[in-house]
């Protein structure tokens, strides 16, 4: 069965996105972090990528855990939260198994997840390292462009916003948001007050995140 899931995800992510209604999904994980922060921005980015991309994701979106065999049944996996994160060695071990066999997993930190998903993602792949993205990359090139890389969308400590893959075999598996905070610039207006300029450009770039994965 879960042979049969892997292979039925990455048809679906070989499959052209404005072609069929995909459903993507938000990861839980252990530990105490709050993966469940910015309940509105998954719909929020869903409704922008179909209506600007001519896409067909399902409106609702699927809530995941890392060791459950359900991973296998989405090609796009978002995670994001400020606190601590914990993988069993199945649970890493499972969500190697969907990275390498077509699944992508899209990791933006909400402010303080960095120290502790950079060692959990060492156990997931102990051989890769994370490599920052250039400004050419063809991620920052899709509908939207983005010359500069990733937009600034929360200042936090004031760093500049990076991006950072994860590449087995050539293909990027996995995307590392850093000091942007696309997530809460996809939320709803009232709950961060950004402007609609930023939020604009954080749905853009998480529309060309979601358009490199289903297309690259």
């Amino acid at each position: 069965m879960k042979k049969f899931l892997l292979i039925l995800s990455i048809i679906c992510i070989w499959t052209p996105l404005s072609l069929r209604s995909q459903e993507i999904a938000l990861l839980k994980y252990r530990g105490g972090g709050d993966w469940y922060a910015n309940p509105t921005s998954l719909p929020n980015l869903i409704r922008f990528v179909n209506e600007n991309l001519g896409a067909s994701l399902s409106k609702d979106y699927a809530t995941v855990e890392v060791g459950s065999p359900d991973l296998f049944r989405y090609p796009f996996i978002h995670m994001t939260g400020h606190g601590n994160v914990v993988f069993s060695e199945e649970e890493a071990n499972n969500l190697r198994n969907y990275l390498i066999g077509g699944g992508f997993l899209h990791i933006d930190d909400n402010y303080g997840l960095k120290q502790f998903i950079l060692p959990q993602m060492k156990l997931v792949f102990p051989e890769l390292d994370f490599v920052e993205l250039p400004y050419n990359h063809p991620i920052f090139h899709q509908k939207y462009k983005f010359p500069n890389g990733l937009p600034k969308i929360h200042e936090h400590d004031n760093q500049p916003p990076q991006a950072f893959g994860l590449f087995w075999e050539g293909r990027m598996v996995c995307l590392f948001t850093l000091e942007t905070d696309l997530g809460d610039g996809w939320e709803d207006y009232e709950v961060h007050k950004n402007s609609e300029a930023t939020r604009t450009k954080a749905l853009q770039m998480g529309a060309n995140i979601i358009q490199y994965v289903f297309t690259e």
